[in-house]
């Protein structure tokens, strides 16, 4: 983590703890690497001076704290102390070495399937810790992961939403990162696990692909293409494509539960490692393939009319492999509505998660271009094996005329033969006429 060091307007000693870099600074407050007169190094954060006075972010302040302290596990970095009622209220956590997710795919650009599969079964069973603490973490993204050597860790919970506790946002506005956000949070709906899991499923395509699953653009184009727009996955590899679609659902409870996020990625990052390709299921859809690069500003509400205008003059997709292209037209439905059968998203042709999930494992019936095996294991006569058995019959059939035809030729020969030798000249005349009796 790059650390930077200490200005003249930062403080040197908060609490029982002495600072000594600057690990960074959001839009609550200041990070510092501090450490105790033991020498245990904590991460520290300060709210901004001109936050302070504010009560909406002095109560937001202490949500975090509060969420904080709730979850139990490894998978977050771990309370140590905490002044709420200072001058300038801060809390310090438990210090994690490590580059977050976004400096390390800066860094070294876009991991392996098996590094993304691993980094998320982790973090999805960190996911299941903070959902049972009854904690929505409602800003989950690249930057707040940190790559520890004892595995990633979920960071920054200021604005987290607990159980029982109000918003603090105000209607209308959504507050998170545009790109991650679920689309339930973008137009102002109750928040729940699912929030997270799309978040999730987002910052798993940034890790396989180097941007965010809906591209880059203003703040509004973002919003709106999180909730019109099917997310791009054209270079998610193949074995993780499904299940990241299956994150990024619209609707929230077609989105998987994050203890099966958990096993099926713990079974993908296995299989990569020992570099077995993942078997293709029947009706697992497929990564979109790229787009056209699209407007962004004041135009993107004519984009999205021409692009439905579009889609409307084409005509509804009929197969599957339509279905997946050009997955991210928008939709012409209002924002909030639920997408009809005729969407071409193959999850919402095909249900929830589990519903596929179970239908992936029966049994396909053969296609018309495949032949049904036989009871004993063989296949059907096809045209080319009956032609073949005609050559063969034909061959036979020729070879034993020609069979007849010489023996017949042979027999004509021997008959001949045998006719004309009485009648043949004796060995006398052909002497001449020489022989016994022959002197006169």
């Amino acid at each position: 983590m790059a650390m930077m060091r200490l200005r003249r307007e930062d403080p040197r000693v908060v609490g029982a703890f002495r600072l000594h870099r600057r690990l960074g600074a959001g839009g609550m407050g200041v990070v510092y690497l501090g450490a105790d007169k033991r020498g245990q190094r904590v991460a520290l954060k300060v709210i901004r001076p001109e936050l302070a006075e504010d009560q909406e972010f002095r109560s937001r302040f202490a949500r975090e704290v509060s969420a904080a302290r709730r979850i139990r596990g490894g998978c977050t970095a771990r309370l140590v102390a905490a002044d709420l009622e200072a001058e300038r209220p801060w809390f310090a956590t438990q210090y994690v070495p490590g580059p977050s997710l976004h400096d390390k795919v800066a860094e070294r650009g876009v991991l392996p399937a098996a590094e993304v599969a691993s980094i998320g079964a982790a973090l999805a069973e960190g996911l299941v810790a903070v959902h049972e603490a009854g904690v929505v973490h409602r800003d989950l993204k690249p930057s707040n992961i940190l790559l520890s050597p004892k595995g990633p860790r979920i960071i920054d919970f200021g604005i987290a939403w607990a159980t029982g506790a109000s918003t603090l946002t105000h209607v209308g506005t959504a507050v998170g990162s545009p790109g991650f956000l679920a689309p339930e949070q973008v137009r102002g709906a109750a928040v729940t696990p699912a929030t997270d899991v799309f978040a999730f499923g987002a910052t798993l395509a940034y890790a396989a692909t180097a941007d965010s699953p809906f591209g880059q653009g203003s703040s509004e184009v973002m919003l709106y293409r999180v909730v019109h727009e099917e997310p791009d996955l054209a270079g998610v590899p193949d074995a993780l494509a499904p299940l990241v679609y299956a994150c990024l659902a619209k609707d929230p409870e077609e989105r998987p539960s994050t203890a099966q996020l958990s096993g099926r990625l713990a079974e993908i990052a296995a299989r990569e490692a020992r570099g077995i390709a993942a078997p293709r299921r029947e009706g697992a859809p497929k990564a979109p393939g790229p787009h056209p690069e699209r407007p962004t500003g004041r135009r993107a509400d004519e984009y999205a009319q021409q692009r439905t205008e579009r889609r409307t003059a084409s005509g509804p997709s009929t197969g599957g492999g339509a279905q997946r292209s050009g997955a991210r037209t928008p939709a012409s439905r209002p924002a909030g509505a639920r997408s009809s059968q005729q969407d071409r998203s193959p999850r919402h042709t095909s249900g929830s998660y589990q519903d596929r999930a179970a239908r992936q494992d029966r049994p396909t019936h053969p296609s018309p271009r495949t032949p049904a095996r036989t009871p004993a294991g063989r296949r059907p006569a096809t045209r080319s094996g009956r032609l073949m058995r005609q050559r063969i019959v034909v061959f036979v059939i020729v070879t034993l005329l020609a069979a007849v035809c010489i023996a017949a030729l042979q027999g004509c020969h021997r008959l001949t033969g045998a006719i004309g030798t009485p009648g043949a000249p004796s060995a006398a005349r052909l002497d001449g006429g020489a022989g016994p009796g022959s002197a006169r």
